[in-house]
């Protein structure tokens, strides 16, 4: 039987029109293109750190790797020879200069997702660079200007599916600690090298306009329609695809990652959602967390027994650890197939919970995070916007066609700012699909004053964002959701010259 909600969203275009339809077609006809206006930049001018900044210096190797995935080997793309790559960490103001070496057989970039950085060092090819060709390097330099969670990954095509991901970590010299240990926790759902990679899974969701079974490779996950349909939580329909795993930092529920401390620790979390398709819900078995920061942002402490965390949005939270072993797990939200991502806390000894366990926390408390609140450090000075724009989110399943503000990437036209403005954008998501909307070079407020980077949209839900125009260039403001973006769900936010 098919679902009212899933006949409802085959037909809502959220006012694409008939024209737009026809240019979302001409951009997804051919995956691995968002129909980037064709500009070249040529090689980046070197630039030296300032006299006495701190220079952290590294290069990152892109290449082409076999990962074991809890004993089945799987052919993927990674930085090194693992999935997440190496961690990049350094403190507030120091100078980065990193090299990616491409040793991929396709073009690619690194975009340092969340970094208030200068724009030519943002990693999107076609707006602010030219795409790295095979066996070329491409140095970036910035400097980081905000303590914070992050991560980095490509921005060419479907490429962040693949194991292109790793952590960043930007220290705050002031920061008193507090915690006895530091936990990074990269989750992520995969499908690259299981009989399929993410441009064969973009091509078929284009191909057969979302109608594709679950059973069908790179197909959709009905299943989530179904919860939609029974009014299960507050994002609707998720994710588009059918995972046969979900991972923390690379590794299966079956073989997890174990996380040892000694019981009465407090332990920092810092919870980076790499996935491309999938929002998880967040719990660690037997405790309650502290979320105190997300996007790099400090928030008002909040006790929760979970947490949803969307693609892109990181949180950090605390916890102070029980005498034991207990299951941290990240349920994807509305899947019905490929289990779940889990990591083993082990403060004693004792048998581990079985890959499938469901800790009662997931029955709780469970925060979303656009409802927190900032703490006063956090907040953008007060001022009233001085213009605002609309940006709408619109699309749908059937056929398979996403855009912004009528039109898919490369046929909207951009977004425009003058520097020094405070830039008030009322975002509407006009889809029966949840969306998390990124904006690069900039951190946004929402009207409670909450500092992101990445923000959850639910179906038909609606913010005013504000932003200071204080980072002139050209910039990406898109769904994270890695198939909506590359099928045209982006927009150009562009200072006046």
């Amino acid at each position: 039987m098919t679902s009212p909600l899933l006949s409802r969203r085959n037909v809502l275009l959220g006012g694409l029109g008939v024209a737009a339809t026809a240019a979302l077609a001409a951009c997804t006809s051919s995956p691995g293109s968002t129909g980037t206006p064709s500009r070249t930049f040529g090689t980046p001018t070197p630039i030296p750190p300032s006299p006495g900044q701190k220079l952290i210096e590294k290069t990152l190797t892109a290449k082409p790797v076999t990962l074991d995935l809890g004993g089945r080997q799987v052919s993927t793309w990674a930085y090194g020879d693992v999935a997440p790559g190496p961690l990049v960490r350094a403190t507030a103001g120091d100078f980065l200069r990193l090299t990616l070496d491409n040793q991929l057989p396709a073009d690619t970039t690194i975009h340092w997702h969340g970094i208030r950085l200068r724009n030519a060092a943002d990693g999107v090819p076609g707006l602010t660079q030219d795409p790295v060709k095979p066996g070329a390097q491409y140095v970036y330099e910035f400097t980081v200007p905000d303590p914070g969670t992050y991560f980095f990954h490509p921005h060419v095509g479907v490429q962040l599916d693949r194991g292109l991901y790793a952590p960043m970590v930007i220290d705050d010299p002031n920061e008193q600690g507090g915690y006895d240990a530091e936990w990074i926790v990269v989750l992520d759902d995969w499908i690259d090298g299981t009989g399929t990679t993410p441009d064969a899974v973009l091509k078929k969701l284009i191909a057969d306009g979302g109608t594709a079974s679950s059973g069908d490779m790179g197909g959709m996950d009905h299943g989530s329609m179904g919860r939609m349909s029974m009014g299960a939580g507050p994002w609707g329909d998720a994710g588009d695809v059918t995972y046969p795993f979900f991972l923390v930092n690379g590794r299966p529920p079956t073989d997890p990652e174990v996380l040892t401390a000694k019981p009465g620790q407090k332990v920092r979390l810092r919870i980076i959602n790499a996935a491309s398709d999938t929002i998880f819900t967040v719990a660690l078995g037997g405790h309650r967390m502290t979320i105190t920061h997300t996007d790099g942002h400090a928030v008002q402490p909040s006790e929760v027994d979970a947490f949803y965390i969307g693609m892109g949005e990181r949180y950090d939270a605390v916890v102070t650890l029980k005498d034991g072993a207990f299951p941290l797990v990240a349920r994807p939200f509305g899947k019905t197939s490929g289990g779940q991502a889990m990591a083993l806390v082990r403060t004693a000894g004792g048998a581990a919970p079985g890959a499938d366990v469901t800790p009662p926390e997931l029955s709780g408390q469970v925060l979303i995070g656009s409802q927190l609140q900032p703490a006063e450090s956090a907040k953008l000075p007060a001022k009233a916007p001085d213009a605002t724009v609309d940006l709408n989110l619109q699309g749908s399943m059937k056929p398979y066609r996403w855009g912004i503000n009528g039109a898919p990437f490369g046929k909207n036209e951009p977004l425009t700012v003058t520097a020094g403005q405070r830039l008030r954008i009322n975002a509407v998501n006009m889809t029966m699909m949840t969306h998390p909307l990124h904006l690069h070079g900039h951190t946004f407020a929402l009207p409670s004053g909450l500092r992101k980077d990445t923000v959850l949209m639910a179906p038909m839900q609606s913010f005013a964002i504000d932003l200071d125009a204080d980072n002139a260039g050209d910039w990406m403001i898109h769904c994270h959701n890695i198939y909506h973006a590359e099928a045209g769900m982006m927009i150009a936010l562009e200072y006046a010259k």
